[in-house]
């Protein structure tokens, strides 16, 4: 994929408004929260999870005063091994907390709301790429699915305010983000920073293996960090509509290939043993973005080699230093 040049956005839209970003001390909000200052905006309130718990209601209507936009960021999320092991909270705490500020917001009459969902809202057996159109056609992934339909229902949620009481609801489908400032803690990382620990643990202690979850057969598509940044500062100036939208790279790569790619970045010269005793996930995801590009000229520009480069990068200068 062709490094472009990143789309320019109006500063003129963003400097009489006053933005809420909840998550913004986590990993994309972190990076969401850099763009947006340079955007100069009226206010930019950057809560934390320890001053408002967003699973309690006072907090929720604490947070939403004398406010005009709203990026709703804040989850609790993992890889497939965290999402196996806490299925009851993961729904749980992702429903109420989006539920509830989101009723808030409609009550103080916020004029718009930014609701980032997640691939796994996708059923586990999809057309690939998969479009907006089919995201209700069957159920997801088993092993995310608790965390997949309680960001899904934000979705709904949002289409009801937009019906019942005018209210700006916009809802977008992010691939697996990645970067320097992901979660690189082994009981609940992504595949990637999962995959980047494992391979530099194992070149730094000379090990001659290095097992992985899996066959190695699934596919997945990976948006950088900054890229997904970019798209969510778009969509929050330009898109208005009720259909939900989606965020991707346009590349799809296998686990396989991936996990070689970092191996060789890493210059880790043991094997790889895959598992296949532990679960693939989904079989294939691949997002087709034409309608973001349509609808507010969203352009992913981060080759995947290229963003496992400096994610690597980062890892070995804050870990391994």
């Amino acid at each position: 994929m062709k490094e472009t040049k990143k789309t320019p956005l109006a500063k003129s839209f963003w400097k009489n408004q006053r933005i809420l970003v909840t998550g913004g001390h986590g990993f994309l909000g972190t990076h969401l929260v850099k763009h947006l200052k340079k955007l100069l905006p009226k206010k930019l309130f950057i809560p934390s999870s320890s001053q408002f718990d967003l699973r309690d209601p006072e907090a929720c209507k604490s947070v939403v005063k004398d406010i005009d936009i709203i990026i709703h960021l804040a989850a609790r999320v993992g890889g497939i091994g965290y999402n196996q092991k806490i299925p009851g909270e993961m729904f749980y705490d992702n429903l109420i907390m989006g539920v509830q500020l989101m009723e808030a917001a409609r009550r103080a009459r916020v004029k718009k709301f930014v609701s980032i969902g997640t691939v796994c809202a996708y059923p586990k057996f999809c057309p690939t790429p998969f479009l907006e159109k089919n995201l209700w056609n069957g159920y997801p992934e088993e092993t995310n699915a608790p965390y997949g339909l309680a960001k899904k229902m934000l979705l709904v949620q949002g289409q009801a305010y937009r019906t019942q009481y005018g209210f700006n609801s916009i809802y977008l489908l992010p691939a697996n983000m990645y970067g320097p400032g992901d979660n690189f803690n082994p009981h609940s990382s992504h595949v990637i920073p999962a995959l980047i620990k494992k391979f530099v643990d194992a070149k730094n202690d000379h090990r001659s293996s290095v097992i992985v979850w899996g066959t190695g057969k699934a596919t997945r598509e990976f948006l950088y960090v900054e890229d997904a940044a970019s798209g969510i500062i778009q969509a929050t100036e330009r898109y208005n509509g009720r259909t939900p939208v989606n965020l991707g790279s346009n590349q799809e790569i296998s686990i396989n290939h991936l996990a070689n790619m970092i191996k060789d970045i890493v210059r880790f010269n043991g094997n790889i043993v895959w598992d296949k005793t532990k679960p693939d996930g989904q079989p294939r995801r691949r997002l087709d973005i034409s309608l973001a590009q349509e609808k507010f000229g969203f352009r992913p520009i981060t080759p995947l080699e290229k963003g496992l480069r400096k994610t690597i990068n980062w890892y070995l200068k804050t870990f391994t230093a």
